[in-house]
This record gives C-alpha cells, structure tokens and sequence, in this order.
C-alpha cells in the first residue's frame, strides 16, 4: 500500500495552486502567450514556431474560463503536477519530514516559479519530462506493456510540446543503450511514432517549415564571447538564482550508483553539454536549458538529505529567491513595483488606445506577430501581420488570418511610419503611427522557386517559378519582383528590383493555384556588399518587399 501524502504536502501544494490561478488572472498576457492563444484559434496538428501541444492547453483552459485566465489555466494544473511527479519520483524513506525544503528547492527556481502560471511551450515540456522520468524509472525496475505505452504516449508529449523534447529522450537512452535489445523500449518507439504521425505528417504537408526555419532561416550574428557562450553561463546561472552553488555541487557530488540516476545524470549533463557547443554559433537563450531543472530538483533534494550543511544553505538562499520572486509577480501585476517596464505593463491601455479611434475597424501590424496577436486578444478584433523581408516569417504567414482583412478598410501600423492618420502610444512607450486603407488587399503566400541550382550574382538567366495559392487570379501589374541581398549572418544588406519576365509573353495575370515562369538576370550587389546568401521577394500594391521565397547561398 503506498503511503499517503503528507498533510503539509497537500497544503503547500493547494496554496501554490491557488498563488497560481490568482497570479495568472490579474497579470496581463506575455506577447508569445498571446501569439500561442492565436494559434489556439485555428487548431491544427502543427504551427510555424512549435508543435501543437502550446494550443491545445489553451484551447482546453479557454473553454473554462475567458480572459487570462483561460489562457493560463491548464498552465497551473500541469505546474503542480510537475511538482507532485517530482515528488513520487523520490523514494528516499525520510522525505516525508523534509516537505518544506523541498517546496523551497523546487519554488525558488525562477522559470519553474514563472511557468506555474505563463502558458509558453515549456510549461508542458517541463511537465512531461518529469512525467517521462517517473514512468521511465518504473520501467527498468519492471517493464510492462502498460509502462511501454506509458512511455510511448509521454515521449510523443515531450516532442509535441517542444522539440527540444527530443534531447530528453536521446540522453536517456545514451545513460542505458541495453534498452536497444528491449523489447518493451521498442514497443513504446513504435507507440510513441504512431503518436506523433499526425505531426509528421502536418510537416511533410507544409514543406517542413518549422525545421527549416529553425536550422536554416534563423538570423545570427557575429560570435561575440560575453554575448554568447558567456551568456550561456549566466543563464545557467539565472536558472537557479541564489541556490546556484549548492544546486551544482549537489550535480558535482551525484555519482551513478543505479540505472535511473545515471539516466539523470546524462540529462543534465548531456543538455548542458549540447547547448554550451551551441552557445559558438548562436545566443542560448534560458529557457532552452530549463530542461535541467527536472533532474536537478531531484539530484539536489538527495544531497539536501545526505548533506545538512547544504541543506541550511539552500532553505537560506532560496527563501530569498522565493521573497524577490514573489515580490517580481506582484510587480507583473503592479507597475510601479517592477524595477523596469515588462511585456505584463501596459497591453490593455494601447490596445483601448487604438480601438478608441478606430472601432471595430481590422489592424494590419506591419512585422510585428506580437503585437498583432496581443492586440486581436484584448480587442477582439481582426488582427494581421504583415511580414516583410527585413524581418521573418511566422504563424501568420501560414494561417487564414491574411483572408480576414482582405479588400477591407484596415488601419495599418507601421514602425517605419514618421507620420499618420492616427497616433498612440505603444509597448516600451514608443509612438506609433498608422494610416487608413479602403481596401487593403496583399499577397504574401505567393511562393518564389529557382529551377536550378547554384546561382551567382553573374547570372544573366535564371528561371524562377511563382505559384499562386489564392483562389483569384493576380494581375502582373500589381507585383513588383526583388533579390534580397544577405550577409554570411543572413541579414539583409540591400534589396535589388529585378525585371521578372513571363515565359509567356501573353500571360498578364497569375492564375489561381497554378504556377507561372518567369525568367530574369541577377542584379549586381551594391559597392563594398559581399553577399553570402540572397531571397526572391515580391512587393504588391507599393506595400514593402514579402518573404517569398527560401534563404538561398550564392555559388
């Protein structure tokens, strides 16, 4: 018979629930919340950015509750789910009289503090992780078909949730390869493949978008030390805040004296590893690294128990990381106590500033899915981004949202506006402008495709193809053609129009859902550019230059 939880237990964990749900009713919305609650309003098996799994939780928490609140609700479920798993995953004998230090250890971590309330990816990565190691750790103790289809459907969860769930996975199986000649293992891969078809399958269909974007199309920068691998570092730091000493001597001092604590070590370890050789080629941001929170929260209440001189420590340090982190979610709600001006400040007041003028009018935001989505949110208008080459593609490039405020009279918001029909101000207390279109019409799926390969700024005929996914035909007369020049770190240099010429000397439109020929020389890069990649790029009805076509290297 399993033991029952301890009273305190259930205390502490109903008070946090409850911080939760008021926390994240009274705080406005964080910009990629609101761009996850607009995935929400068209579900599908996959979104630019992420899997599904972000959609689905607000979907299911927005039939509960409105607001913020149905946003963030299933974010407060899974967040004491996470702590109750991590809790079961424990099988010290005594850990019944150490309750409130491990609420104090697992509390005072600030992303898992912050995602018991905000909805972004990684409130269910971290719930599923957690989730996979406790079924994990009852599988090698006795596999079962049961566990195997455990195993299977949190696998699939993990990578739904993110694709950094994949790591997880990976570094487990690394810390125990006997699961190779397991057959119970096999039978929770192929469950967990089944599982994650749909997925694939919303890939194939869309050409792989996400991956691409993120292992091709992402913008960089130059390598700069104390930006990118010394930001590594700090951010494994603000992972723990004050606890941070004793959270890694606690990995330091961990040795692998069984299967399942050798699978948590490798985890950390192998996160951590992966992301500090990352860390010479792009920025690491936090929560990429949160992964290590789950095993970490496991390993240091072990050396807590082990080690009573540790143990002073982290209940000191981390009732401080609890005080400053609970004075910070006072301060998401109330202004004036948060010591700089956040994403949490402010939303209502532009959104009401901009519906004040216009009514019910639909907003065009001009690069921006954050505010186009924070705006739809409070607003409950139509809302569209329009996405040109000086910045990148995103949900909205993909989804309807586009046909909502076609050939209608929109107010459209641009950063490159000095002057307009109207004014407010806007996030970080910015003036923004926009101007009145009677009837904005665009075309930014129009899709640009090379025939051949290898493409140099000598070219003097290169084919290009143009495929028209609307249900209208476009008349030439409308579209402007362009080469975006980029740099080795693929940002854009300079824009060079380009004389795009039918195969076809009759043809004078693009037809609905067919492709049309094109053939046209490329333009000499400006002075002193040395570009390392360019992009085809279309600009309709005088609007600024799309993103139409794939980020290509020059030979």
């Amino acid at each position: 018979m399993k033991p029952k939880l301890p009273r305190l237990f259930l205390y502490l964990l109903g008070a946090v629930f409850l911080l939760n749900l008021l926390q994240g009713a009274f705080t406005e919305l964080l910009f990629d919340e609101a761009y996850y609650w607009h995935y929400s309003r068209e579900m599908a098996w996959g979104y630019f950015d992420h899997p599904p799994m972000v959609a689905l939780l607000i979907k299911i928490g927005s039939m509960f509750f409105d607001g913020e609140l149905g946003v963030r609700f299933m974010s407060s479920l899974l967040s004491v789910g996470t702590i109750w798993i991590l809790w079961a995953t424990l099988e010290e004998e005594k850990k019944s009289d150490f309750v409130l230090p491990f609420f104090v250890l697992v509390f005072s971590m600030p992303l898992l503090n912050a995602y018991g309330f905000f909805t972004l990816p990684d409130t269910s990565l971290l719930f599923f992780t957690a989730l996979f190691l406790l079924i994990y750790k009852k599988f090698i103790q006795e596999p079962s078909w049961v566990l195997s289809l455990a195993l299977g459907v949190c696998m699939a969860a993990l990578v739904y949730s993110k694709y950094h769930g994949v790591l997880v996975i990976l570094f487990v199986l690394l810390s125990n390869l006997k699961l190779l000649k397991n057959k119970h293992a096999w039978v929770a891969v192929v469950i967990s493949l089944i599982c994650f078809s749909p997925h694939f399958l919303w890939l194939v269909r869309n050409d792989f978008i996400s991956i691409r974007y993120h292992l091709f199309e992402r913008p960089n920068q130059a390598y700069e030390f104390f930006e990118f691998t010394g930001g590594y570092f700090l951010n494994l730091i603000a992972l723990f805040g004050l606890t941070f000493p004793w959270v890694y001597w606690a990995l330091f001092k961990s040795r692998s004296s069984d299967t399942f604590t050798r699978a948590l070590l490798y985890l950390t370890y192998g996160v951590m590893v992966f992301f500090l050789i990352s860390s010479f080629q792009r920025r690491v941001q936090t929560q990429w690294l949160i992964l290590i929170c789950i095993p970490l929260a496991i390993l240091a209440f072990r050396f807590m128990m082990r080690e009573k001189q540790s143990m002073k420590w982290i209940m000191r340090t981390g009732i401080a990381n609890i005080v400053v982190l609970l004075v910070l979610r006072v301060g998401l709600v109330y202004e004036p106590l948060f010591p700089v001006a956040f994403e949490t400040h402010g939303n209502k007041r532009w959104v009401d500033a901009i519906k004040s003028q216009i009514g019910d009018m639909p907003v065009v935001f001009e690069n921006s899915y954050r505010e186009a989505s924070m705006y739809a949110f409070y607003s409950e208008n139509p809302s569209f981004s329009l996405n040109n080459i000086y910045y990148r593609k995103n949900q909205y490039s993909i989804d309807g949202s586009e046909a909502m405020v076609q050939h209608q009279r929109i107010l459209q918001i641009s950063k490159y506006l000095k002057s307009g029909d109207l004014s407010y101000e806007g996030p970080g207390e910015k003036r923004y402008y926009g101007i009145f279109k009677p009837d904005f019409e665009s075309f930014r799926k129009l899709e640009c495709k090379l025939k051949q390969k290898d493409i140099s700024v000598s070219d003097e005929e290169v084919s290009l193809d143009v495929f028209n996914p609307y249900s209208e035909s476009i008349a030439l007369e409308k579209l402007r053609f362009a080469v975006a020049y980029m740099n080795t770190y693929k940002k854009v240099q300079e824009v060079k129009i380009i004389e795009a010429t039918p195969i076809n000397k009759s043809v004078k439109a693009l037809r609905p859902g067919e492709t049309t020929s094109f053939s046209f020389a490329m333009p000499a890069p400006g002075a002193g550019e040395n570009p390392v990649y360019f992009k085809l790029c279309i600009a309709e009805n005088e609007l600024h230059w799309g993103l139409n076509g794939e980020t290509l290297k020059l030979n």
